[in-house]
């Protein structure tokens, strides 16, 4: 997905758990009174542990929690194991989140918004930035804009960086060849990882950061697929050498199978790569396309990257969405719907992000349209699997 305008879009367990079933003796028919009084002392325990664990659930008299923060609860009742992982990974589910369009001084105000539609809170907000030197009065390339700092407060962060100077001549373009030879090092990788690092000694937190996703459309406008990868891992070790410690390294293609000779050459290893991601939709009238389910949406691309890229890495549906169908209202709602049963199906899926913007062109708005569109997205979201506990 490109925009044509500065701001860049930014299990394997269903989540349903049961405690162990103790079954009856079934020689036990004529209990004596010792018998008796310990099958009493039993239950009376068990009816204790299900009074604490409703009382766990549903939060204190008062709390005033709703629907999804009582979801989000629940595996936490279970001993932790449903904790994300140290790479942010939700061992019992998938995480939820969303590129919601915006200015750079509005961004929490529009997730509010956003949040406020779909009942929930989202667990990653995903933002854009280029490459471009900060200035006073030039941010685009700024890591962690004082705006995703206070978002950060309460949500994971994907940031995208991109080897672009939004609105800037030919000759300022990065080209990943400049990139891995350092060129960039002093005046741009060094001052953004060092703002990162300075994130994480302030808060304890990771973020997501990807560098330049969709490169399979940047060849060879950029480079070359071979001097992708020396970008990527100079950035890679270039970070590790300051010290930083708080990024999730997040590799994010197209996902288009007749680019998977590029997927393959541009894949920088699995020492570089933490997680896997892929931008796949619904485009029908914007790229007079067939109307395509979510399941068809993704099923294809997941399967190739686990045959061909890697069987285990954690996988991010990094940007989904669907079209309208004005002939057909219920269509998107309809579509959305599905999410959550798909999602529980494909292998190692950890993190859902909805596009909630257009793409260029005619027919080409990818945003929710409309208020069954929008109750749909908001019952697919409600889905415990999409409900995981974020500490």
């Amino acid at each position: 997905m490109r925009l044509p305008r500065p701001f860049r879009r930014t299990t394997v367990s269903t989540g349903q758990h049961r405690r162990p079933r103790r079954d009856r003796d079934p020689g036990a028919a004529a209990p004596d009174r010792r018998r008796l009084l310990i099958t009493s002392a039993a239950v009376a325990c068990a009816v204790l542990l299900a009074v604490v664990a409703l009382y766990a659930a549903a939060g204190p008299p008062g709390s005033g929690r709703g629907r999804s923060e009582d979801a989000r609860s629940q595996p936490s009742a279970l001993g932790g194991e449903c904790r994300p992982t140290a790479l942010l990974e939700p061992p019992c589910g998938a995480w939820f989140g969303a590129f919601v369009p915006h200015d750079r001084d509005d961004l929490p105000e529009k997730v509010r918004a956003y949040e406020k539609h779909v009942d929930r809170k989202l667990d990653i907000v995903y933002t854009y930035h280029d490459m471009s030197r900060v200035t006073q009065g030039r941010r685009e390339g700024q890591l962690l804009t004082e705006e995703e700092q206070q978002v950060g407060r309460d949500h994971m962060l994907l940031l995208s960086w991109e080897s672009k100077w939004w609105g800037g001549s030919k000759k300022q373009q990065p080209r990943w060849k400049q990139i891995a030879a350092g060129d960039l090092d002093e005046s741009v990788i060094d001052v953004q990882a060092e703002r990162i690092k300075e994130y994480g000694r302030e808060t304890g937190k990771k973020v997501f950061l990807s560098f330049d996703l969709e490169m399979d459309t940047r060849t060879p406008a950029n480079g070359s697929p071979e001097e992708y990868v020396e970008a990527y891992r100079h950035i890679h070790d270039r970070f590790e050498q300051l010290g930083v410690d708080n990024v999730v390294w997040t590799w994010i293609i197209t996902g288009y199978l007749n680019h998977a000779d590029l997927f393959e050459r541009m894949y920088p290893g699995d020492e570089y790569v933490d997680w896997i991601g892929y931008n796949q939709y619904n485009y029908y009238r914007c790229h007079k396309a067939d109307w395509l389910s979510f399941e068809q949406t993704q099923t294809a691309t997941h399967d190739w990257i686990r045959e061909h890229l890697s069987d285990d890495k954690p996988l991010m549906l990094s940007e989904f969405g669907s079209a309208s169908d004005p002939s057909e209202p219920d269509r998107q709602a309809d579509w959305y719907a599905k999410v959550p049963g798909v999602l529980k199906r494909l292998d190692g899926v950890k993190a859902a992000l909805q596009w909630n913007y257009r793409d260029p062109g005619p027919h080409c708005n990818l945003a929710v349209a409309g208020g069954d569109a929008w109750a749909s997205l908001r019952k697919a979201v409600s889905d415990p699997y999409l409900n995981q506990p974020v500490k």
